[in-house]
Formats: C-alpha cells, sequence, structure tokens
C-alpha cells in the first residue's frame, strides 16, 4: 500500500503533467517570440473591438479602397492619407518589393512601442484586423471603419523598416 507521501508526489506529478497542455498552449497564446505573422483569411467576421484609432469594419459597408504600395525602399505610398469620419475604407497593402512587409494602424505611441517589440521578438504573430502582413509580389486588405477623430499613423513594423521610414499619417475628421 502506498504511504501517504508517495500518493502526494503522485497526485502532484500527474496534475503537473494534465497541466502541461494547458500550460504550453497558454505560452504560446502570449508568448511572441518564435512565431510567424499571420493574416489567414477567416470564416469568422474580425472582432470589432474599439480601439483609440477605430474599429473593424465591416466589408458590406467600405465606401472607399485605397492602395498602399509597399517597397523594398522602405516607404508606404501614398504616406498620407485624409479620411472622414464615419467611413469604412478598404486599405489594399500591394507588397511591390521582394521582402516581407506589413502594414499596422495605431496611435504613433502604439506603433512605435510595437516596433520596440518587434525588435526583440522579430517572429512575433500578429492576427489582428488592423493589421496585414503582406508577402512579396502579394497583397492584403485592412477594413477599417475610422469613428474616431485624430492624428494616426500606419507602418510596417518589421525589425528596421520602422526606422527607415516605412509609415504614413492618418488624419481622422
Amino acid at each position: 500500500m502506498p504511504t501517504s507521501n508517495s500518493h502526494n508526489w503522485s497526485r502532484r506529478a500527474f496534475n503537473s503533467i494534465a497541466a502541461l497542455p494547458l500550460f504550453v498552449s497558454g505560452g504560446y497564446a502570449f508568448s511572441h517570440e518564435n512565431q510567424v505573422h499571420t493574416t489567414q483569411p477567416s470564416s469568422q467576421p474580425p472582432k470589432a473591438e474599439q480601439m483609440s484609432w477605430g474599429m473593424a469594419g465591416n466589408p458590406m459597408n467600405v465606401r472607399r479602397t485605397i492602395t498602399l504600395v509597399l517597397d523594398d525602399q522602405m516607404r508606404i505610398a501614398p504616406n498620407r492619407l485624409s479620411v472622414p469620419l464615419g467611413q469604412t475604407w478598404r486599405l489594399r497593402a500591394v507588397n511591390q518589393g521582394g521582402l516581407l512587409h506589413e502594414v499596422v494602424l495605431g496611435t504613433d505611441e502604439a506603433l512605435a512601442a510595437h516596433a520596440e517589440w518587434m525588435k526583440r521578438f522579430p517572429d512575433m504573430a500578429h492576427d489582428e484586423p488592423y493589421m496585414a502582413h503582406v508577402n512579396p509580389d502579394k497583397q492584403a486588405d485592412i477594413v477599417w471603419h475610422f469613428n474616431r477623430p485624430g492624428r494616426f499613423g500606419y507602418a510596417c513594423l518589421l525589425p528596421g523598416h520602422f526606422e527607415a521610414g516605412m509609415r504614413g499619417t492618418l488624419i481622422v475628421q
């Protein structure tokens, strides 16, 4: 018959092993290391979480499509957009370069902070409706509802790209 100590040790070991998948999956859910960027199309509509720069838009409500050209000279063209408050636009990011690029919407502060995180974790996963990850010679869309006035930005936050000037200004009024 097992002693009380060996029984407790066995139970703790079993509980630790049983909890391991939760710990591991939780680590992947919150970790940015060793993850690839992804903006895979989903059958689910984007989550409409309110951000200070707007929220995910309904594609049925798109009023205008703007093409953002990304290139290996670390530029996004156009680098300035003016959007009427309350409109939903499709921002179509077209990568004309040979390098991986992305477009991320946000406040200037949020973009700068995220760019710093990208230096530390260059393979961090992205799957937010205000981000588009674009492989060379490909395109990706962001459908965004601009329901907050202000001065915001868009940028490629891959390491070195943001610092090289791959960004633009977005005015919502």
